[in-house]
């Protein structure tokens, strides 16, 4: 039977007149659940366009086809596979639009080393699913795994679904294409709104940085006689900052005067007058890429002992990363982990028992400053051990988080540090405790330091007031410190006092971890 050529196909594929393909990666964005591991597209490549026309080439994204605005509500239903994914295509500017300016996500683009033929089997394999519809699962079926179905239908003999059987992680699905033999031609970095903002500022001494921030908001315009006192470059370049700044204060929901867009304009204008350039610097490419860093798998043995108590502890956690693991290739003071749990021997006899699981553990530490005033927050939700005035410690199920705030310690002193509080509220329940359940709230501290680029150390202190259900004081307070051996290897220190129903006891443990 005679081939019969697809007209609307054809049509398609020549508006799209590809010559290469990419693969796409914003990193994490902790406040959107779909987006807290990541997230990947692919970018077709068209023949007449370059590095600086590549904004206006066309996207395929997998996605959930929802409008839920609820993040609880999407990840219980994404978890359960109650939305629809479907393959869309756009316009790769609009996602650019999305993840670089709207949630200040910094881009890895990876671009495939991909024949003309394999690119257009994966056209037609992108054409026969556009009317199709997957059920989207968050934890495996989800935005990557069907971008990895798609590679392997224009190049057969990839295996890349395989190893992802029980999750996919968007930056693992990376780092298996990364591993393809001759599959990756170059990797583009493409720095978020944010991103360039504070590398600038950087370059800034403080007079300027005010004159930036002031002038972006509209308080002050270029007839101030301070601005007006800068050199040439100087000026150039805060009125560059200053303009940046407001469209990060648009596009993120905040109107600093009545009429931004007059303000963009005028300060465009006054740009547009001064004929020095700036000669800046661009933003440095991180050392580490995405598909570089640790394993977001990890396993960890450890000896230590608690209440005059030695014993052995075996931790496992599936994803995907923590406060105190290596930063190369993720955000910094941001955790997202699931089904963390630990189980401990104390050789008494009893054998091994669950200390903890933890069903997931986020924690977004944002600094504040002048420019960026960023809320941090955390969750945490599972099982954890409790002990009771009688001395017996059950499982109790709880649910911790809250608001708080961060900054970072002025440059002059050493070390990257971070300084940060929250405000916690707790719910716990369980048979054990006098009513079933107690209800508590408090304050935590901590400090989070860089001592060098393979040394952190965490200070921390806690305390919860129950106030329903249980009228007891419990705090914590303690000292963890990490040393990268290698990519994938850390030893970990922790140290730290406890009280909880008037009764307080000391913990030390030391443990190697293993990232894969």
């Amino acid at each position: 039977m005679a081939k019969r050529p697809c007209k609307r196909f054809n049509e398609w594929r020549a508006a799209l007149n590809p010559q290469g393909v990419t693969l796409v990666f914003p990193t994490a964005y902790l406040n959107n659940p779909p987006s807290m591991y990541g997230h990947t597209l692919l970018r077709i490549d068209a023949r007449d366009q370059d590095e600086k026309t590549r904004l206006l080439a066309y996207s395929i994204n997998y996605a959930a086809n929802t409008d839920e605005t609820n993040g609880l509500a999407f990840a219980i239903n994404g978890l359960l596979g109650v939305y629809p994914g479907m393959f869309s295509i756009l316009p790769y500017y609009l996602k650019v639009r999305e993840y670089n300016d709207l949630e200040n996500r910094d881009i890895w683009e990876y671009e495939l080393n991909l024949t003309p033929e394999e690119i257009d089997r994966l056209l037609m394999h992108a054409w026969e699913l556009g009317p199709i519809y997957f059920d989207y699962y968050f934890f495996d079926e989800n935005c990557s795994y069907y971008l990895l179905e798609l590679l392997e239908a224009a190049r057969p003999d990839l295996d890349l679904t395989r190893a992802f059987r029980w999750w996919a992680i968007p930056s693992d699905t990376v780092r298996e294409v990364v591993r393809q033999q001759g599959l990756l031609k170059r990797v583009v970095y493409r720095p978020s709104n944010a991103t360039v903002i504070r590398h600038r500022l950087g370059l800034m001494n403080p007079e300027e940085r005010a004159l930036a921030g002031e002038m972006g908001r509209g308080r002050i315009s270029t007839r101030d006689p301070a601005y007006a006192a800068l050199p040439e470059t100087a000026r150039a370049r805060v009125l560059e900052v200053s303009h940046d700044y407001l469209n990060y204060l648009r596009t993120t929901g905040r109107r600093p005067v009545d009429e931004p867009a007059v303000l963009a304009r005028d300060l465009l204008l006054e740009r547009s007058r001064l004929g020095a350039g700036t000669d800046d610097p661009p933003v440095p490419v991180p050392e580490v890429r995405p598909d570089q860093g640790h394993g977001t798998s990890r396993i960890a043995l450890g000896a230590g002992r608690r209440d005059r108590a030695s014993f052995i502890e075996l931790r496992a956690r599936p994803s995907y990363h923590d406060l105190m693991d290596p930063d190369g290739g993720y955000a910094r003071a941001a955790q997202t982990e699931f089904f963390d749990l630990a189980v401990r021997d104390y050789g008494t006899g009893i054998g091994p028992r669950l200390e903890d699981l933890r069903l997931v553990n986020i924690v977004s530490i944002s600094p504040r400053n002048e420019f960026f005033r960023s809320l941090s927050w955390k969750i945490d939700a599972g099982w954890a051990r409790h002990r009771l005035a009688g001395g017996d410690e059950p499982l109790v199920f709880g649910v911790h988080g809250g608001p708080g705030l961060a900054w970072t310690v002025p440059d002059s002193l050493k070390g990257n540090t971070t300084i940060y509080a929250f405000l916690e509220s707790t719910a716990e329940i369980n048979k054990h405790l006098e009513k079933g359940f107690a209800l508590g709230a408090g304050p935590s501290f901590g400090a989070l330091t860089d001592l060098s680029p393979r040394w952190r150390a965490e200070v921390y202190a806690r305390t919860q007031r129950f106030f329903s259900g249980d009228a007891d004081t419990a705090w914590a307070a303690g000292l963890r410190q990490r040393y990268t051996l290698a990519t994938d290897w850390a030893l970990r220190l922790d140290l730290s006092r406890e009280r909880q129903e008037k009764q307080s006891w000391n913990a030390a443990l030391i443990s190697l971890h293993h990232y894969f």
